[in-house]
């Protein structure tokens, strides 16, 4: 069986992406999709990238540097404000430090968005993943989706700025969908299919 070791310790994303690519295939065989602490790897990781591509690509090389034989996945994400500057940005994991608790983050941007119309509120989820192979290839794929800042927490699935990042198609916040419908348009989603798919020709 091949494996595919996820740099992150986020329970939350590592049981999307293992809903996500469920179904991919590499040489005709199933993939095991472990975390890096399931892979016994604990290595400390400086994102000094300027973007999200960047910082996908360092993480990725980080923990393939302590591993051989494996498909090495890592992702950065994060939520643009455009109406601040397009903050969080790469910095959404440590706005207001690490240990801050996401319902405080979250109630902080909708404080700093106090009195800002819905037509000026718009935003988006970025999501790059970086894929480090064995032979020493890298890949990268980027995906978006839009929407706007609500005015307060919403919804119970999800994590992160979920609740309060409004989807247009749906009225409702990303917390506020199913697993299904969220994993169709998120930008993970979108960005994990494109990965699957880039992965699945390189490996025919």
């Amino acid at each position: 069986m091949q494996k595919i070791v996820f740099a992150t310790g986020n329970a939350g994303k590592m049981k999307e992406i293992r809903e996500i690519l469920s179904d991919l295939r590499i040489k005709g065989e199933p993939v095991e999709i472990v975390s890096m602490k399931e892979a016994g790897v604990s290595a400390e990781i400086e994102e000094n990238g300027t973007n999200f591509e960047e910082n996908a690509l360092i993480k990725a090389r980080a923990v393939a540097a302590g591993i051989k034989g494996a498909i090495v996945l890592a992702d950065d994400s994060g939520l643009e404000v455009d109406y601040l500057n397009k903050e969080p940005g790469i910095y959404s994991a440590r706005y207001m430090g690490e240990d801050t608790s996401y319902h405080v983050k979250n109630a902080n941007l909708i404080e700093r968005l106090k009195d800002v119309p819905d037509e000026r509120r718009t935003a988006r989820f970025v999501c790059a993943i970086a894929c480090v192979l064995p032979d020493g290839h890298h890949f990268i794929r980027t995906a978006a989706i839009e929407g706007r800042i609500g005015y307060e927490e919403k919804g119970e699935n999800g994590f992160g700025y979920d609740p309060i990042f409004v989807v247009p198609s749906y009225q409702k916040s990303a917390a506020e969908l199913t697993p299904e419908e969220k994993n169709a348009i998120s930008h993970r989603g979108k960005a994990l299919r494109a990965m699957r798919e880039c992965l699945a020709n390189y490996y025919q």
